[in-house]
């Protein structure tokens, strides 16, 4: 690649060659595009989003070695968004404001945040 790693986009490429996108047959009705998360910077990744009762974790990463501030955006109904630890307990004030463009989440280098979303029934 020509290039730094990160203008390359070579996180992405190898998250799409290790996790390939898998067609399944549907009907032939027009569905709408739809996602459940996105990210405004190219150099935070979500990792992960896991299944809990009432709520979903996210875990991302920033992965360029840059100080940068996302926008995680969602379009499931949350009510609450709070940073948690790893082992997914609520940090003390932890509580994030949902706003408009969604939760903003500051990162370091490398940082790895979790963001417990809890969800309106």
């Amino acid at each position: 690649f020509a290039g730094s790693f990160q203008d390359a986009g070579v996180i992405q490429c190898a998250y799409n060659l290790n996790f390939p996108l898998h067609a399944v047959p549907a009907s032939s009705a027009p569905c709408p595009a739809w996602s459940a998360f996105s990210v405004s910077s190219p150099a935070v990744v979500l990792e992960a989003a896991e299944d809990r009762p009432e709520a979903l974790v996210a875990r991302l990463y920033e992965a360029h070695g840059s100080t940068v501030v996302a926008w995680l955006q969602t379009s499931l109904p949350v009510k609450e968004a709070m940073l948690c630890d790893l082992l997914e307990r609520p940090a003390a004030r932890g509580r994030l404001p949902l706003e408009q463009r969604g939760v903003r989440l500051s990162f370091t280098p490398f940082r790895v945040l979790s963001v417990l979303l809890v969800l309106r029934q």
